[in-house]
């Protein structure tokens, strides 16, 4: 196998992004601290906060073990002809061009899945469980395994077959079909994820009347937010962790209640929580995000069409010909640094939004019950409390825990 220059630059991007990655973990966990600051002190007692360390190192020890395998895998499919070889299975199976595409990523999905299968159940069934956090059944996590398959075998290869159509039809206008396709399919699952995709998974009944949604629709009502779809989702059946989410668009919106978040906050915390979603839907945070996505989208699209052709990138992988799969393979990898400057801005977005709503509950609820919530769920999640500002500046979609405090409180 020769190895050109596109080669040589995809070799070079995966090695200085794990590096990175390395680093920003290293920094991460030399920010620890025995002392809290004041604000902080009573999320955790001793044994809580010792608790929460020792799970934040064997995670990050966890962390370097399959980033590490992960890199091996790829580093030996680049530099053993790996990608050619599935390309030869694939053409094996069909000369038809589409179903040649489909057999190579489906391979591709199959293989992974099988290797990192063992890490995955290792971090569900030892780490996650002696923490106290796993309530997956063997069951329940095999169904999960098959069900996901089966959606990303209808969904993820309906969508590439049409993408790959769209390009043998068009050619370099390709983009433009795919740009359509995938912001119909984006708005599509925004409005209906919760009523077609979760119940696949997860039993989400409505919010029972009583005193916890009085509360609700007394707030909704004052916030001049019209709010029917409450509803709660037994997040308990796979793990103890809390959380509530927003989602869908117009008629379609609904809010969800995890029920190990009702178990763990008061009514005028759970509030709170909600006054926070319904703060990023009445500032538009929702609409912006997802036009921001799509003309991400549009781009990367636009920038794939005039490169995915191009017989260099699918010779860096090996192929002996332009074939549409190596070339967006190629591509992926070429395009990481951009989708990752493209990643911190959002987040620097996102982080903005997440001070926003939370000013929201501040002016319409009260900023001492989210407090309150905040805490519990970072206690109950064993969150880390000190993280290295470049690491939140990488990774972290919401500022820190004592950041929404003191912007809450001043």
């Amino acid at each position: 196998m020769t190895y050109n220059v596109v080669f040589i630059i995809i070799v070079v991007i995966i090695l200085v992004d794990f590096a990175l990655e390395r680093y920003l973990d290293y920094l991460n966990s030399r920010k620890w601290s025995t002392d809290l600051p004041d604000e902080l002190s009573d999320v955790f007692d001793a044994a809580q906060y010792k608790k929460q360390q020792e799970y934040k190192r064997i995670n990050d020890r966890f962390s370097l073990l399959t980033s590490t395998f992960s890199l091996v895998i790829i580093l030996l499919m680049l530099f053993l002809g790996g990608f050619r070889l599935v390309d030869g299975w694939a053409r094996d199976v069909s000369q038809h061009y589409i179903l040649v595409v489909l057999v190579f990523f489906g391979i591709l999905a199959i293989v992974s899945d099988m290797l990192h299968t063992p890490f995955d159940l290792w971090d569900t069934f030892v780490i996650e469980e002696k923490f106290g956090f796993n309530k997956t059944t063997p069951r329940t996590y095999v169904l999960d395994k098959i069900k996901g398959w089966l959606l990303g075998a209808l969904i993820g290869g309906g969508l590439l077959a049409l993408i790959v159509w769209f390009y043998r039809l068009t050619d370099s206008l390709f983009w433009v079909y795919a740009w359509a396709l995938v912001t119909f399919f984006s708005v599509f699952m925004a409005m209906f994820y919760s009523s077609l995709i979760v119940p696949l998974f997860n039993k989400q009944t409505p919010l029972e009347e009583g005193e916890l949604r009085d509360s609700i629709k007394t707030f909704s009502d004052k916030a001049g937010f019209r709010l029917d779809n409450i509803y709660v989702i037994d997040g308990s059946k796979r793990s103890t962790k809390a959380n509530a989410y927003f989602t869908g668009l117009g008629p379609k919106k609904r809010i969800v209640l995890y029920d190990t978040l009702m178990k763990e906050l008061s009514a005028q915390e759970i509030v709170a929580v909600l006054a926070h979603e319904i703060g990023h839907y009445k500032k538009k945070h929702m609409l912006t995000g997802m036009l921001a996505g799509i003309v991400q989208t549009g781009i990367t699209l636009f920038i794939l069409s005039l490169l995915v052709a191009n017989p260099v990138l699918s010779e860096a992988l090996g192929g002996k010909e332009p074939s549409f799969h190596l070339g967006l393979i190629a591509f992926a990898i070429l395009y990481s640094p951009i989708s990752m400057i493209a990643g911190l801005l959002m987040n620097q977005v996102s982080r903005k939004h997440e001070y926003a709503a939370d000013r929201f509950v501040k002016d319409t609820y009260d900023a001492e019950a989210l407090v309150g919530a905040l805490k519990k769920l970072s206690s109950k999640n064993l969150s880390n409390l000190t993280p290295h500002p470049v690491y939140v500046f990488f990774h972290y979609s919401h500022p820190t825990l004592l950041q929404r405090i003191q912007a809450l409180r001043k």
